[in-house]
Formats: C-alpha cells, structure tokens, sequence
C-alpha cells in the first residue's frame, strides 16, 4: 500500500515577471519537512510550479499525494486535463498560443506518473495554518534578490 503524504504549496512574485519565491510543506505521519527556494527573475505561476514540483521530487517512492495549492493555474491545469492536452498538443492551447511554462508542466506530469495526486484548491491568505505558512517561505525567499 503506498504512503499517504499531505503536502501543501505556494508561489509568490513581487513583480510579474520579477523576483519570486516558492515554499512546499510536506506532512506524513508525525514528520514535517519545509522547503523553499526562489528564482531572480520569474513568474509567480513559475513558483507555484517549482514548489509543486520540488515537493514532489523528495518523495523516495510512490505515494498517494493530497496536494494543497492556493493556485487555479495549478489545481486547473492538473484537475481539468490542460496540461494533458497542451502536452498532446506540442505545448500549443486550444486558443491555437503557446502554453506557457512546458518545461515546468513536463517536469509536473512526468512525477504525476509516479505519484497518485489529490488536488485541493485552498483559499489564499486565509483561514489555513499551512497554506499561509507556505506564503511566508515563498515571500522570504523572493526578498533574497
């Protein structure tokens, strides 16, 4: 039976583009890991990306993953098959532009083949204790550059 792991993400930009950071919660059991990094000059939906995908490439085996994300770009992008489709499609939307971020969302369906992910939008700046710890590590981060 695989692990269940909680993991909850978040990006921010000051600036879009600009400097941005990301910072990622994991839970299992009684242990709890933060991570964070940022990037000079990004996108906050390139952060929210990167945390994402820098959770998940902790994992050391296949686990079932509740992902917790205040981003539609993210949740949507996974839940409702954009992604999938702008892979099919050579990284081109239905709207005939290019989707943005293919390097990221390669990086993202490829662990989505390995983990069993559950999606959870979270409101932003609200009312969760892990959500808005997650925001804290992102904005420290951005302000590092």
């Amino acid at each position: 039976m695989k692990k269940t792991v909680t993991v909850y993400t978040d990006g921010a930009c000051s600036g879009n583009p600009g400097p941005g950071g990301w910072g990622a919660i994991l839970l299992y059991g009684p242990h709890k890991k933060e991570i964070s990094g940022g990037a000079p000059q990004t996108t906050n939906n390139r952060m929210e990306l990167t945390g994402v995908i820098s959770a998940l490439s902790l994992l050391k085996e296949p686990c079932v993953v509740e992902l917790y994300s205040d981003s539609k770009y993210v949740i949507d992008g996974l839940e409702k098959g954009w992604a999938e489709s702008w892979r099919r499609r050579g990284w081109v939307k239905s709207d005939k532009k290019p989707a943005l971020n293919p390097d990221l969302w390669q990086a993202l369906l490829d662990l989505c083949k390995v983990h069993t992910l559950h999606c959870h939008w979270v409101k932003g700046h609200a009312e969760n204790l892990y959500n808005n710890r997650c925001d804290q590590l992102a904005v420290a981060e951005s302000k590092k550059f």
